[in-house]
């Protein structure tokens, strides 16, 4: 059950707290083969809420007047706050056999052997905080497991084909707010397609205040593509140590994309579509923009360590040596 408190969390203090990044989870799982999953049940109910707090979550059905001595979903600050809960407790094991985000608990080992103790640390720490477990929905001891809307196993990363099907049975966005919900999930995915923002940019086009809404063969081309793309997303690995990095850069009118592999296999895609004053740079200046455009959002991999670019510019390999760069 979920309360509509707009107006209460109007006036609520922001709780800053911040939410990990899925990518960033997904990196500490390198060399994990042995996987078990806890998801807690109700667990934004097993937090009470201050007896000076219960008031104002107050609601009013034809059976009554009711509130909440726990606490409740679609308050602002409940993400912020369970999370916290979980990084306190769960600190002394997190990045190294445990990752959490919110009510979702992972635990990863290299083998059968640690595993078995990491995972008894972790329904020993839920036991001391008296936090539970629905065993339905827990899964042990294996080698792929399906966890925020990903399979993770020791080949790497890929799309859970349960969400991926509800994209591909996604009805014709006939409103502005539908094709909004469909590039929000897909792009959720989007570090699985090549070009994500150049294939989407009719889609995307659609989404600004000045652009009257009307679907075109643009737009079902690139709809139907996005399906397609999901529909057959690669394995992406995952990150090991810092060497054999590669960067594969391309730049166009229609944005910037970027590849991003280790020892040949690729870690993640990313593309973005050009901001306005972009749109007058020369040829030179793009492809310039799409390598810095990638060393920026991959720097956490490639901070310190030596890497190969690639580009089919052939006169960027000269930018070193110009004695005068342009501030842009």
């Amino acid at each position: 059950m979920c309360i509509d408190y707009k107006e209460l969390n109007k006036l609520t203090v922001k709780n800053k707290y911040p939410l990990p990044r899925i990518d960033d989870l997904f990196d500490q799982l390198e060399g994990a083969t042995v996987l078990s999953k806890i998801d807690l049940r109700s667990g934004y109910h097993q937090l009470r809420i201050k007896e000076e707090d219960i008031a104002k979550t107050a609601f009013r059905i034809r059976y009554g007047h009711y509130e909440f001595v726990v606490m409740s979903f679609g308050v602002t600050n409940a993400p912020a706050i369970f999370m916290d809960l979980m990084n306190i407790i769960f600190k002394p094991f997190l990045d190294i056999f445990v990752i959490v985000f919110i009510d979702d608990i992972l635990n990863y080992s290299s083998d059968k052997e640690s595993h078995s103790s990491h995972l008894q640390a972790v329904l020993q720490t839920l036991k001391e905080n008296k936090l539970y477990a629905k065993f339905s929905k827990c899964e042990f001891w294996l080698s792929s497991v399906n966890f925020l809307g990903h399979v993770i196993s020791g080949e790497g990363i890929s799309v859970d084909q349960n969400k991926i099907q509800a994209i591909s049975d996604w009805p014709r966005p006939t409103t502005v707010s539908e094709v909004r919900s469909f590039l929000g999930l897909a792009g959720y995915y989007k570090r699985f397609v090549e070009g994500f923002s150049q294939i989407a940019m009719p889609l995307s086009r659609l989404t600004q205040k000045a652009i009257k809404f009307e679907w075109s063969n643009q737009c079902e081309a690139a709809f139907q593509k996005l399906k397609n793309c999901l529909m057959t997303a690669p394995i992406l690995i995952i990150p090991s140590g810092s060497a054999g990095f590669q960067i594969f850069c391309d730049a166009s009118l229609r944005g910037l994309g970027c590849v991003l592999m280790q020892h040949g296999r690729v870690v993640a895609y990313a593309s973005r579509q050009l901001k306005i004053h972009e749109k007058n740079y020369p040829t030179h200046d793009l492809e310039l923009a799409a390598v810095v455009f990638a060393l920026k959002i991959w720097r956490h991999y490639l901070y310190g360590v030596r890497c190969e670019v690639f580009t089919d510019h052939k006169s960027l390999k000269y930018i070193f040596n110009q004695k005068e760069i342009k501030l842009r």
